[in-house]
């Protein structure tokens, strides 16, 4: 018998209970992340195109640990969605001006003449 084994608890169950506000959910494309030592702190909110103002709807604190965790999560389950659905593309349409959830773009080297 491995020595770790003595020291694993067995898996505990939990009853996670959703209300009636919380089911119907937030949509959000915009995620604006901070974070200090202690922890990440995510605001989500919408943004629309001519809305020069946007609300935090909603605002979640998690350790880095646990944030490291839902990195992991969401890794793995748009892995598995991808997998049943195609690809998800990273790209707007040419004509809609880019808004939401962005990845950092890097500045193209710029010659000098």
């Amino acid at each position: 018998m491995n020595p770790k084994d003595n020291n694993q608890l067995p898996p505990q169950q939990i009853n996670i209970e959703l209300g009636e506000k919380e089911s119907e959910g937030i949509y959000s494309n915009l995620a604006i992340i901070s974070h200090s030592p202690a922890e990440f702190i995510f605001d989500f909110t919408r943004v629309f195109p001519g809305t020069p103002k946007a609300k935090v709807h909603a605002r979640i604190i998690m350790t880095p640990l646990h944030a490291k965790g839902l990195l992991n999560a969401l890794k793995e389950n748009i892995s598995n969605y991808e997998k049943q659905f195609g690809e998800i593309p990273m790209t707007a349409p040419i004509n809609e001006q880019p808004f939401g959830f962005q990845l950092p773009v890097k500045p193209k080297d710029e010659k000098i003449n």
